[in-house]
């Protein structure tokens, strides 16, 4: 039976707007620190008070066990990585994703770094990535279908010879960090559920260098390649809108620090 999905009222979807810009103002915090020699549970502890002294709460600390505000996922881990003492080095990419609870509703997104100089084709695989975020958010629209949004970021990664992860999909967002309906990164037009006005869900392309295939490590909670090949995540909350999505998160504030770093590469 087909879980019911929340329409959400248009004072709602301010409301995650507000946590989900406060996530985007997160992760440019931790794209000012980010660097070879950091470590990742110095990004969290960073994270953690910034969104509490903008008056949040971490949306993932606590939540299914979670320990921590951030979840870091370095070069071969798609997804869940925790963070720890591991130090990043240059050439690494690291996936940082990011909830806040705010005013009873939830933002989410998530954005990968580059650490350092690192190599043209990990790079062209973010580029592609954020493409295909892209690709699904124009999908987003109502009297479509999840489905549609699936198939146009599958078919774009796989043009490009990348996998598409199977396991872990987008979802829906408000009162719940996790609600209904699940937004696989892949699948077949006119398929699944129909997209309504008000629907906010978080679409979030897993991409892998190569196959698609992944395992789960012995922390229980991260996911790597199963080739150990690079993976990239990027993730927008949005509501589903006639003709045009309204894409409630943004990457501006990131990208405004990765361009004072001479970083940003399009």
């Amino acid at each position: 039976m087909a879980k019911t999905v929340n329409i959400l009222s248009d004072a709602e979807i301010a409301l995650v707007r507000e946590s989900s810009l406060l996530v985007g103002r997160t992760l440019a915090e931790v794209a000012g620190k980010i660097a070879p020699g950091v470590t990742t549970s110095q990004l969290d502890r960073l994270a953690e008070t910034f969104i509490r002294d903008n008056g949040g709460l971490p949306g993932f600390k606590g939540l299914y066990g979670c320990p921590s505000t951030l979840l870091i996922s370095v070069n071969q881990e798609v997804v869940h990585g925790l963070p720890g003492d591991r130090e990043l080095r240059d050439g690494d990419v690291a996936s940082v994703d990011c909830g806040v609870l705010m005013n009873g509703f939830y933002g989410d997104s998530a954005y990968t770094f580059c650490v350092g100089d690192v190599a043209t084709e990990v790079r062209q695989l973010l580029t592609v990535t954020q493409e295909c975020l892209a690709r699904g958010i124009a999908n987003a629209i109502v009297n479509n279908r999840v489905g549609d949004i699936g198939h146009a970021i599958q078919e774009h990664a796989e043009a490009h010879g990348y996998g598409v992860v199977r396991e872990l999909v987008g979802h829906g967002v408000g009162r719940k960090l996790h609600e209904p309906p699940e937004v696989p990164n892949y699948g077949r037009r006119g398929q699944g559920v129909l997209l309504r006005d008000g629907l906010v869900i978080a679409i979030e392309p897993m991409i892998n260098m190569g196959t698609k295939d992944v395992r789960q490590l012995e922390d229980g909670w991260t996911i790597a390649t199963r080739d150990g090949r690079p993976s990239a995540h990027f993730e927008h909350t949005i509501a589903v809108r006639a003709g045009k999505a309204e894409v409630l998160s943004t990457f501006s504030y990131i990208e405004d620090v990765l361009r004072s770093k001479g970083e940003l590469v399009s």
